[in-house]
């Protein structure tokens, strides 16, 4: 049976994130943390389906834009740009996807999420499909869709996203808060799937709505363990020291 699910996640210095490792994990590669010389490796998954970057449509074929489409490139200038100790590096929505449509089907699915994604907030969106890891629910296919919190340019990464502005640089551009963007996504995530259910011959839809406002009498699901989608720790290699 279809069911929803959608998590938003951020990577911040404060939390000692790493926007690199979070990417390798993802996309299955090796990459080297260019700005502390710490290299995460996850070239031996076996779980990645499909992995690729988006770019918004004006700038995805751009000659300048080829930094933004090397994973290692792009998420390593997310890291060097974020010089507080603050500094927001990524957002990440998670979502479930189908196990009712077949395999390409999934991979469009989230490919067109990450499509309307770059378009609206003018970022890369970094996607990657996972299949259920082996001895796990063999229904739990989803993907992880990483989002730079900054605009990209062919000069580099440009001015934060609307979706990561603060409160007050939303009001003084008339957006309302960021709180409206966020049920935006949630509900899109909601179309999309129920659309791809539909083509697909699949009676069942989902709802991002609460129990509650759907009006149901209904106590809440249980919260799915994250050791689903994050289980595994990070193959790390010792920085070499010159």
């Amino acid at each position: 049976m279809a069911k929803y699910f959608l998590l938003v996640k951020i990577f911040s210095r404060a939390k000692g994130s790493r926007v690199t490792r979070a990417a390798a994990y993802r996309a299955g590669e090796r990459i080297r943390d260019e700005r502390t010389s710490e290299s995460y490796n996850y070239s031996d998954r076996k779980d990645i389906v499909h992995s690729e970057i988006i770019l918004p449509s004006g700038l995805a074929n751009h000659p300048d834009m080829d930094w933004a489409r090397d994973r290692a490139k792009l998420w390593n200038a997310v890291e060097k740009a974020g010089k507080r100790r603050n500094s927001r590096l990524g957002r990440e929505v998670l979502v479930i996807l189908p196990p009712e449509i077949s395999a390409a089907k999934r991979t469009e699915l989230a490919r067109t999420f990450a499509v309307e994604l770059a378009e609206k907030y003018r970022n890369a969106v970094d996607f990657a499909v996972h299949e259920p890891r082996e001895g796990s629910d063999q229904r739990h296919f989803h993907a992880h869709v990483l989002m730079t919190c900054r605009e990209v340019t062919p000069k580099g990464l440009g001015t934060r996203t609307i979706l990561d502005l603060s409160g007050t640089e939303r009001r003084a551009r008339g957006l309302g808060p960021s709180k409206n963007d966020l049920l935006w996504v949630r509900e899109r995530w909601a179309q999309l799937t129920n659309s791809a259910l539909l083509e697909a011959g699949i009676p069942e839809r989902v709802d991002h709505r609460s129990y509650r406002d759907q009006g149901l009498d209904r106590d809440p699901a249980l919260a799915m363990p994250q050791k689903v989608f994050y289980g595994r720790t990070p193959t790390r290699q010792n920085p070499r020291r010159r």
